[in-house]
């Protein structure tokens, strides 16, 4: 044992040693991204980075998600010693969408939390930060709306997506199903968890917070006076497993969502743009003439050069009537020629039309 003890050791002392190998080589990129005033987080880099580790370790005994989230953290602390940027999420801390970022970003950097998601585009276009993480849609609620509608009347680009499975935690002051009384949770939470909820706590008052955050709050504080006449009648949370360690909270049950495929995707939003990987999206808005076919018109160029669209969502666009805009998702980058041709064919049939970006497409 002192002597595979003593190999670790000396293993770990190389591995330090070529870490700060690796970090004075990324501070030297830092300086020459800083003269020519290249941001220095690149998505298009990062995805490379990660495909050419995960196929060189094809024979490895680490598995794929423990690589990752090395290098997140070995990223993450060279950005920071570069010029760090910061981070524009919708908080508070422990939501899901800050668990998002971190995940993506890594612990080093600077986190902005904001009260919404309108708030997290306007951190970014006042350049208050350099990127923002937005919930685009969850595969059991479907579309965030309200991150589709900002795209409208911003100019900021999506440079980059991630995907995160999302498990729900009742949480409460005891650790017992049966003193709760009341549960607080997001609306979209509630929603995902309605089954479960239904089976067993018909019963109890479901009341919508702005955050599951929020709602780990209520439930610690509520009731954090045993003398109180309502101290018994406890209330109860549905929030991350990180929400429950933030605020010294039971967990009653865990994974109560009622899919066990609830994935949320999250946008990483900025003023960049990001060079093809060679697996890529591209995301567009456009709007157009109401007439028999138009969208069947606007659509048929990515058929015929067989161009993957991978979503179509609808969305009012609130300033006329009946008045609607698309958006789309579709495999591959804008530099790739039957991308381009396929969008600049679409373009001429549009009233409205923009690119919102091309990034790497999440692995």
């Amino acid at each position: 044992m002192k002597t595979l003890r003593k190999r670790i050791d000396q293993i770990d002392n190389k591995i330090l040693r070529l870490l700060n190998e690796r970090a004075k080589v990324t501070l030297e990129i830092g300086r020459f991204k800083s003269k020519g005033k290249a941001p220095s987080f690149s998505p298009d880099r990062e995805a490379h980075i990660y495909k050419r580790l995960l196929e060189s370790n094809r024979s490895g005994l680490l598995k794929k998600e423990t690589i990752k989230a090395i290098y997140r953290e070995i990223m993450s602390g060279s950005l920071a010693i570069q010029s760090p940027p910061k981070v524009a999420y919708m908080g508070p801390e422990a939501t899901f969408t800050h668990i998002a970022a971190v995940k993506k970003f890594g612990e080093s950097l600077e986190y902005i939390k904001c009260d919404g998601i309108a708030d997290v585009f306007m951190e970014v276009e006042r350049d208050r930060a350099d990127y923002g993480v937005v919930p685009i849609e969850n595969s059991t609620e479907g579309a965030v709306n309200h991150t589709l509608d900002m795209f409208i009347d911003s100019e900021l680009k999506i440079c980059s997506e991630m995907y995160l499975p999302i498990a729900h935690y009742l949480m409460n002051m005891t650790g017992a199903l049966k003193d709760i009384k009341t549960i607080y949770s997001h609306q979209q939470v509630l929603a995902q968890c309605r089954i479960w909820l239904e089976k067993n706590l018909p019963k109890v008052e479901l009341v919508p917070v702005a955050s599951t955050t929020l709602a780990a709050g209520y439930a610690r504080y509520l009731n954090a006076d045993p003398n109180s006449k309502n101290y018994p009648k406890y209330s109860a949370a549905i929030a991350s497993k990180l929400a429950a360690e933030k605020y010294g909270l039971k967990i009653v049950a865990k994974s109560i969502e009622d899919s066990s495929h609830n994935i949320t995707r999250f946008l990483i939003i900025g003023k960049q743009e990001t060079e093809p990987t060679g697996n890529d999206k591209t995301s567009i808005v456009f709007s157009m003439k109401d007439k028999a076919g138009a969208l069947h018109d606007v659509l048929t160029p990515f058929k015929k050069r067989k161009v993957n669209l991978t979503k179509i969502e609808s969305r009012p666009s609130k300033k006329k009537a009946w008045k609607y805009y698309f958006y789309v998702d579709m495999q591959g980058h804008i530099k790739e020629k039957k991308v381009a041709q396929s969008i600049k064919l679409l373009e001429k049939h549009c009233t409205y039309f923009r690119v919102l970006g091309s990034y790497p497409a999440s692995q």
